[in-house]
């Protein structure tokens, strides 16, 4: 993950990296401390903002509201991503292209590929306001130096508990070459030609090169 982006990932919020695009890191876990959630069939992934860092001043980051800006007026990640999906909305820009990872368990982690961001908003969530994040799967890579295909098809993210039974089958390793780094959750059977994403039986563990190769092929 880290060495895909060329960078550490510390926050699960990156806005703008390389210029062309944003990672987020998401968990769908009962314990997650945030409320992110696949909607539409798994096509469409609704992403909270995150909280104001624990400090002398925030010994509460949870009874707050999450903030926009900070006290200098900077805008946080909250609000550049909140910032860039109303510019869509407005047609003043492209969606930004945003990379998902999703935490499976503790030292687990899986390539959800690309998201277009296309919308945000703040909501009540009983407590305080949150800000929520709306994104598409997009179906391939996409070429991050074109502009992005204004009806890009969509693409269905395979739900995390087929992943962890398909890591755990395979051992958390590619299924054709033992590779245990930069691992994709790849259909057998291609979602586009049928291939379901709802059963392990369908997905199956493969590297970078492996998945590259592969591409939609049926093998």
């Amino acid at each position: 993950m880290c060495s895909r982006e060329g960078t550490s990932l510390q926050r699960g919020m990156n806005f703008g990296l390389g210029g062309n695009h944003s990672v987020v890191l998401m968990s769908v876990r009962p314990n997650s401390p945030y409320r992110d959630r696949l909607e539409d069939g798994g096509t469409t992934l609704i992403y909270e903002g995150h909280d104001e860092p624990k400090s002398a001043t925030v010994s509460q980051p949870k009874a707050i509201d999450q903030p926009e800006r900070t006290p200098r007026g900077i805008l946080t990640q909250n609000g550049r991503f909140h910032q860039a999906a109303q510019a869509y909305k407005r047609g003043q820009r492209p969606p930004e292209r945003v990379r998902v990872y999703e935490k499976l368990q503790r030292g687990i982690w899986a390539y959800n590929g690309v998201f277009h961001l296309v919308d945000s908003w703040q909501e009540d969530d009983g407590k305080r306001k949150v800000f929520k994040l709306k994104l598409i799967a997009v179906e391939g890579e996409e070429d991050f130096n074109l502009r992005p295909a204004p009806r890009p098809g969509r693409r269905r993210v395979i739900p995390t508990s087929v992943k962890l039974a398909v890591w755990i089958r395979d051992r958390g390793k590619c299924v054709v070459c033992a590779a245990t780094d930069e691992l994709h959750f790849d259909h057998d059977i291609p979602y586009s030609k049928g291939g379901a994403s709802i059963t392990e039986e369908n997905v199956q563990l493969l590297c970078a090169r492996h998945n590259l190769e592969k591409g939609a092929k049926i093998i």
